[in-house]
């Protein structure tokens, strides 16, 4: 008898679409590129060398960007013919890391709320084990996990019970849930819980009954969050807990590794590598999920989509992990930060898929233990004392000492981005992933609902990106020897997105002030030239538009608003982070790891609901947008007049439209500058300091023209 049929995949409809202008606009753009190398080679100026330069950077962006779209694929998975599958193979155990740093920035309940649904999984509990690694070692989010480890026992068996699908206890009760005799029950219970937690973190300290004091026994005076030994904490277990129902309970245990001042921290990839450690002594499960804390799980049926392709008999022996892509929740209408990250989710992700296989995205991943680290034994263990004086040794910070633990086994260190570095490592080394996206999220996130937040995230992934380039093990060099080469090229574009600031600093700025001084720089629109340069605009704006909207099923106000972010960041994070990166090289160190804040401002939340901008603090990432939106402004009521006063429409054309379109992103930047007066308006120093450098440009231009 034929094997049931547990996943698909065919290539996308718009792959020969996308070859084929692949091979168009490569031709145009090195039509233009010659263009431009005459001009530079004939008539050497600081303008055409500038021109050069950032359209230099922008093919060569879009060349990498391209090794996306060759071969695009869209899997599909039957979890419903799984269980003849495993009727004959059994379950296999699943270990879960879920992680967590600093309860200021991620509230305890939200993290609480991330465990229930991960409990809740539809899945064995005695296969599944639930790992907590709280890298700051709060003894209160310690507290808020030992109120959800009593609370899961009457949720896990309502949600299996009436077959709840939003297995978030938050994101249930703030729904309108179906009412069930028990219903009412349940939520005063959750409500109860939530409230001696949220009380618990307000006040910062905990009055503990003598059955949880002994927990607490660690955290003494000179325990700090960088600064304390390893605390390993049983929550559930499942060979001893029972729910309400009598059933079994998935193991529940908080691990805060040990942290010592003269010791490196290595951030995330640093826990993630100790949870992989003490997993493997406690339970051993050869598959592990990898989660951040505000990732609830939206779909109790996920680990069973990704067991569509690690149980499948003829999975390819050289299956590493299964990404699922990241989603979020919470996003206002037109998603004004583009916090969606579609590109990178659901566009970018579906051609690295077709090659080696999409990235690790940091969070969402389900891994083969012994592909990411050596298995220590090849049968599960059962929690002992030895088992946990084992857990605690593997936990030290001296563990790793004269190990390969970060350049050979594990999560990889030597960057802030140690999911995409990882993935790449591995994809070198030949193991292969692949992408599940189904159509209802398997997990769900927030995202940052402040400009700066937004800006400072990106700021620190395009820092870890450049140290991924900058190493023995560059994308472009052995990455193409070891992988795909469409495959390096792909790592090669991620790794270098900090490198879109060269040539949006310059058509910022350059057309601009050429304007301001009456120089043309483009050619005329009666002269051929003009309708390459609008072919290349139109080309490259009307496919990125076809992928976001047809395709990938995006609005048209959120591409907009991605195109509009894009200029942003590569007027914030990217040359930020370029030269943050360079200080750092040169031995001056400027940055460390800094988690998003998750707390919610009620005021800002609103705004953010409203599409308006969040500026509110005094952050020199807004400094350079605010100036070069002001310099388009500018430049662009100086062009109008010259046209109106001496009829230069033919010659100035394209400089007046570069400026208009800078004008029209840079609507909320205006807003926030001069028509708001609400708490998240530009801060008045900004404004000044952006107004008095945009005229000292502007007077001092004419030196240059």
């Amino acid at each position: 008898m034929a094997a049931p049929l547990l996943h698909s995949s065919k290539p996308l409809s718009n792959t020969w679409l996308n070859r084929i202008f692949i091979l168009i606009f490569a031709g145009a753009v090195s039509i233009h590129l010659l263009r431009r190398c005459r001009n530079l080679i004939y008539s050497p100026t600081p303008i055409s060398t500038a021109l050069f330069v950032a359209d230099f950077v922008l093919a060569f962006m879009w060349l990498t960007c391209q090794s996306f779209h060759w071969k695009p694929i869209r899997r599909r998975v039957f979890p419903e013919n799984l269980q003849q599958v495993v009727a004959e193979r059994e379950y296999p155990a699943l270990d879960v890391f879920i992680c967590t740093a600093d309860p200021k920035k991620e509230p305890p309940i939200g993290v609480v709320n991330t465990v229930m649904s991960v409990l809740a999984f539809e899945y064995p509990p005695e296969k599944m084990s639930v790992y907590i690694s709280d890298d700051g070692g709060s003894e209160v989010a310690l507290y808020a996990f030992m109120e959800g480890a009593g609370f899961a026992k009457q949720w896990i068996p309502y949600c299996k019970k009436h077959k709840i699908v939003d297995r978030s206890p938050e994101v249930y009760f703030g729904s309108d849930p179906a009412w069930f005799p028990d219903t009412d029950e349940i939520k005063a219970m959750y409500e109860s819980m939530k409230s001696r937690v949220e009380r618990v973190v307000q006040n910062g300290c905990i009055h503990m009954e003598s059955e949880f004091r002994e927990a607490f026994r660690k955290w003494t005076p000179d325990f700090t969050s960088r600064n304390h030994p390893t605390v390993i904490q049983i929550l559930l277990d499942n060979n001893v807990d029972k729910d309400s129902a009598g059933g079994a309970m998935p193991n529940l245990i908080y691990l805060s590794r040990q942290k010592s001042n003269n010791k490196p921290h290595n951030f995330k990839a640093g826990a993630l590598n100790v949870l992989l450690r003490v997993s493997g002594v406690m339970t051993n499960s050869p598959i592990v999920l990898l989660l951040d804390c505000d990732m609830y799980s939206n779909d109790p049926q996920t680990p069973l989509r990704a067991l569509c392709y690690f149980m499948d008999p003829n999975a390819d022996p050289k299956l590493g992990f299964v990404q699922f892509p990241q989603r979020f929740d919470g996003i206002n209408k037109n998603d004004i930060y583009a916090s969606e990250f579609k590109h990178e989710t659901q566009i970018l992700s579906l051609g690295m898929d077709g090659l080696r296989g999409a990235p690790f995205m940091g969070t969402g991943g389900f891994f083969k233990r012994h592909v990411i680290s050596m298995r220590i034994d090849s049968k599960p263990v059962k929690i002992s004392e030895d088992v946990l004086a084992a857990a605690y040794q593997v936990a030290s910070s001296n563990y790793e000492d004269n190990t390969k633990w970060g350049s050979k086994i594990g999560f990889r260190y030597g960057t802030v981005t140690e999911d995409t570095y990882t993935s790449f490592r591995l994809h070198c080394e030949g193991w292969k992933s692949i992408l599940c996206n189904p159509k209802r999220a398997a997990f769900l996130g927030g995202s940052p609902s402040s400009l700066n937040d937004n800006l400072t995230q990106m700021k620190r992934w395009y820092m870890g990106f450049l140290d991924i380039f900058f190493n023995k093990y560059c994308p472009i060099t052995y990455g193409i020897r070891s992988m795909n080469p469409l495959q390096a090229l792909c790592y090669t574009h991620y790794s270098l997105r900090s490198l879109w600031s060269i040539p949006i600093i310059i058509y910022a700025f350059l057309p601009q002030l050429s304007l301001i001084n009456s120089f043309a720089i483009f050619p005329k629109v009666s002269e051929g030239g003009f309708f390459l340069y609008a072919f290349l605009f139109l080309g490259a704006y009307g496919k990125d538009f076809l992928d976001f909207v047809v395709f990938a099923g995006g609005t048209m106000q959120r591409w907009w608003s991605y195109q509009r972010m894009w200029l942003i960041w590569g007027l914030s994070s990217c040359p930020f982070a370029l030269l943050e990166w360079s200080l750092k090289s040169v031995g001056i160190s400027t940055i460390g790891f800094n988690v998003t804040c998750k707390m919610i401002d009620e005021e800002q939340n609103s705004r953010y609901e409203q599409g308006l901008f969040e500026f509110g603090v005094e952050s020199v990432l807004f400094f350079l947008i605010s100036v070069a939106s002001l310099t388009n402004l500018l430049s662009l009521v100086k062009g109008v007049t010259e046209v109106f006063m001496n009829g230069r429409l033919e010659e100035l054309f394209v400089q007046i439209l570069i400026c208009g379109f800078g004008v029209v992103n840079s609507w909320p930047i205006y807003e926030g500058m001069f028509l708001r007066r609400d708490g998240g308006r530009m801060p008045l120093k900004i404004t000044l300091a952006s107004m008095a450098t945009a005229m000292v440009i502007c007077l001092v231009s004419p030196l240059v023209f």
